[in-house]
């Protein structure tokens, strides 16, 4: 497919989704009509990405050229797309790289596009936003699971809410590299490879049985064959009878070269005993009698959260609020920073040529900027940063994580000018101005005296100037006190902060 110039206009209803992941990188192009994703588009090539890391978990130059071959060619696909309607994401085979920075710099100058490796529990969350999207509206909650090729993930959910989410490290490529290596498929070999399922599944196998569903669906390539293979053979679902038979013929062939399903697709043979073994696996350790399929999954997920952004169905939005209840954040004081953080970006925002992504960072970052306070006061900053950095925060790509960490590292004290020098230069000075940006929102809002504070902000270029009513900063010493204090600091950063 080409798309033409008037289809790439920025008012196209056109979005694309790039999934890279640990077996197959996945394109998705789809128009968006009246609330509905219509699929126009759709290219799959398997990389096995996860099938190139060596003994120290990194991906070798072998790896990254099949992916980046991959990329070369879904890149006409999205080559002068606006960055609003495209999303790239790296799953668990780049989680897990040592490397994987590398591999992102290389695939972005490729694609033209951001990269973003997602989380174990947001990749979950996004498949289970495309299942729901792509199944009929069942009553009762409905267990979703997605075998991929270096990882798994468990959902509980109803309509398009997920309740539960989990994310393991075992996939069809990895355990089919783990337990079927030397080319064989052995009684043994099978069993070694259900049992190294089951005791993955012991962490969460209580948690999902106590919360129960209604119904069970499958997603993506493993259980996708599965399916077919049965369908072949008239059966509607996946049941355990028929993982059975199907166990007993994969041992019949002895060998994985040998290996012959109707409905089974060429490339996935070599993936397919490991893809059975989990299976197999979590329909003994979950206890699921019977499970039907769906083509919706991570790819499509991600059209509908781009979807559902636009029109402030945000679910980063819900989980900033749960961390602030979570650790007992002082949502006065977040609400007073937010609202003069907002008066400061009317300004900053063109000066400093801020995106609205950049924007909307930011005013994350003022929401749970104390969320460390529950642990010390002193170091609430230093605390804060790591759990924000640490967290399953749903809705927020690894970048975007990091980056939240690293602005509530730097809101108050001393500005983490080492780590900051240590990012690409561009991300460096973007979130340094964020950082500037917070730390004055946050100084401004000290003063429980004057909640309508009048003042004028003024950028230029390096110099930042405060205009504020006659004789307001000698009836507030302790904030012309703070101001004082803040100029020493972002002096170093090669910013000049006067104020009057």
């Amino acid at each position: 497919m080409s798309l033409t110039h008037s289809e790439r206009v920025d008012d196209s209803p056109l979005i694309a989704a790039i999934d890279l992941g640990s077996n197959s990188f996945h394109l998705i192009v789809a128009r968006l009509d009246h609330g509905e994703l219509r699929p126009v588009e759709r290219i799959g090539e398997k990389v096995q990405l996860a099938a190139g890391l060596d003994q120290d978990d990194n991906l070798t130059e072998e790896a990254m050229e099949r992916g980046l071959s991959c990329l070369r060619k879904l890149a006409q696909y999205c080559a002068d797309m606006p960055a609003n309607r495209i999303k790239v994401v790296g799953t668990n085979a780049l989680r897990k790289a040592r490397n994987s920075q590398e591999f992102v710099r290389r695939a972005e100058k490729v694609l033209g596009h951001p990269v973003d490796i997602i989380a174990g529990r947001e990749e979950a969350r996004l498949i289970y936003l495309g299942v729901a999207h792509t199944q009929s509206d069942d009553s009762g909650k409905q267990l979703v699971v997605d075998i991929g090729g270096g990882s798994t993930e468990f959902i509980i959910g109803e309509r398009f809410e997920p309740l539960l989410l989990e994310s393991l490290h075992m996939g069809c490529v990895t355990w089919s590299q783990k337990y079927f290596k030397d080319g064989l498929v052995t009684a043994k070999q099978f069993d070694e490879a259900y049992y190294g399922a089951r005791l993955e599944l012991l962490h969460i196998e209580q948690a999902f049985r106590n919360l129960g569903w209604n119904h069970v669906t499958g997603s993506s390539g493993s259980i996708k064959s599965i399916s077919s293979i049965l369908a072949q053979r008239g059966e509607d679902a996946i049941t355990r009878e028929g993982l059975l038979s199907l166990k007993e013929e994969l041992l019949r062939f002895k060998k994985i070269s040998r290996i012959n399903f109707p409905g089974l697709k060429p490339e996935r043979i070599n993936i397919f005993p490991g893809g059975l073994a989990i299976l197999c696996a979590l329909f003994d350790s979950l206890k699921i009698e019977k499970m039907g399929f769906s083509d919706g999954a991570l790819r499509e997920g991600l059209l509908y959260d781009m979807a559902g952004r636009k029109n402030h169905e945000d679910v980063r939005q819900r989980t900033l609020l749960a961390m602030q209840k979570r650790y007992h954040v002082n949502t006065k004081f977040s609400d007073r920073v937010l609202k003069n953080l907002n008066i400061l970006l009317e300004t900053a925002q063109p000066e400093w040529f801020l995106s609205d992504d950049d924007c909307d960072l930011v005013r994350s970052a003022a929401m749970v900027q104390d969320v460390g306070m529950d642990i010390s006061h002193t170091q609430s900053h230093r605390h804060g940063a790591y759990i924000l950095r640490n967290a399953d925060l749903l809705g927020f790509t690894k970048r975007q994580q990091q980056n939240l960490s690293m602005l509530v590292r730097g809101h108050r004290r001393s500005l983490p000018l080492q780590s900051l020098f240590q990012l690409p230069r561009e991300e460096c000075q973007k979130l340094l101005k964020l950082m500037i940006l917070l730390r004055l929102a946050t100084l401004l809002s000290r003063s429980k005296r004057d909640k309508t504070l009048s003042f004028v902000f003024e950028l230029d270029g390096p110099y930042i100037t405060f205009t504020f009513p006659e004789g307001w900063l000698e009836a507030n010493p302790l904030t012309a006190a703070d101001f004082d204090q803040e100029s020493s600091y972002i002096v170093r950063a090669g910013y000049r902060l006067k104020f009057v």
